[in-house]
């Protein structure tokens, strides 16, 4: 909408308004609770995405969502996201969570984000089918495309760091500090979130990253299940990569930037709905750690309570 216009409201937005600000007013009171505050942000943004209107409207609706993801965004800076990440998992290099057979959980991994169009398609189908995901994203795309980040922490997923500029060359400390915490600080300044969530560009582990993250107590988080969707096959060929290596406690790379993502949008439904016909439910990274820790503990305590 151009500026130095006049803006007439219909009643009944107006009525919205008034309740969405009453709502962000008292969160501003509230501690933040990352399962319902956002939970309450993406049911606002999904009704107004859903919301039959004309076309003048649409476009009112279309910048009350930027405003509202805006204010979501400075109260979440305030109020500062983190991530419960237990501590026998910081500084340490991660492939898939170690957990009973029967335990059938699976993360979803997304990197090289945030990118126009693709990140909006993978947020789609996972709002759709009601998963969390962990985003691994870019610095430098982070800086172009924010909102798409602040959609990514809105919806409920977990947000990690995958360097400014995603090359591959070796690093000293101090470019490796330049990639990792410039990107860090940049997630927080646009998102609110604080994390410790590092994956290395390429999976390279001894080019001076990896050794800059673990010594300042990130999480290295690799995967179990590499789907190379960067190499751009068809939906069904990626499908059954994925399925193939699924295992309980397993982590599957897939790319919601970086270039042409389309396959990986098509395969994805796909992916989903023949994971949980095979019982599989889905987390974020945070969540597959804490499980893999509530086991350890169940174990030491079983150890300790057995007759010596």
């Amino acid at each position: 909408m151009e500026n130095n216009k006049s803006v007439v409201w219909p009643q009944g937005i107006l009525i919205s308004l008034i309740a969405l600000c009453g709502s962000l007013s008292l969160g501003l009171i509230m501690p933040i609770n990352q399962s319902t505050s956002e939970i309450q942000t993406q049911s606002t943004i999904n009704t107004i995405n859903d919301t039959g209107v004309k076309t003048g409207t649409q476009k009112r609706l279309k910048q009350f969502k930027t405003v509202m993801l805006a204010s979501w965004q400075q109260q979440a800076t305030l109020k500062g996201i983190s991530y419960t990440i237990p501590s026998r998992f910081q500084g340490v290099i991660i492939n898939q969570a170690k957990l009973p057979p029967n335990d059938k959980v699976i993360a979803l991994t997304f990197d090289d984000g945030p990118w126009p169009s693709y990140t909006a398609q993978v947020l789609n189908v996972l709002r759709e089918n009601n998963i969390k995901a962990t985003f691994f994203v870019v610095g430098q795309n982070l800086k172009n495309y924010p909102n798409l980040a602040k959609q990514v922490v809105a919806e409920g997923h977990v947000i990690g760091n995958h360097t400014w500029h995603h090359w591959y060359h070796f690093f000293n400390q101090q470019a490796a500090a330049f990639e990792i915490d410039h990107t860090s600080e940049l997630i927080s300044q646009v998102t609110g979130a604080k994390t410790t969530l590092f994956r290395p560009p390429g999976g390279i582990l001894h080019n001076g990253l990896a050794s800059y993250a673990k010594n300042n107590k990130y999480t290295v988080v690799m995967w179990s299940a590499d789907s190379v969707d960067y190499n751009r096959p068809n939906a069904s060929t990626l499908t059954s990569r994925v399925l193939k290596q699924a295992k309980p406690g397993g982590i599957v790379l897939m790319h919601d930037g970086g270039g042409n993502r389309s396959h990986t949008v098509a395969a994805l439904p796909q992916i989903i709905s023949k994971l949980k016909q095979q019982g599989y439910r889905f987390v974020t990274i945070p969540e597959l750690l804490q499980l893999q820790d509530k086991n350890y503990k169940l174990i030491a305590n079983t150890k300790k309570q057995m007759p010596q």
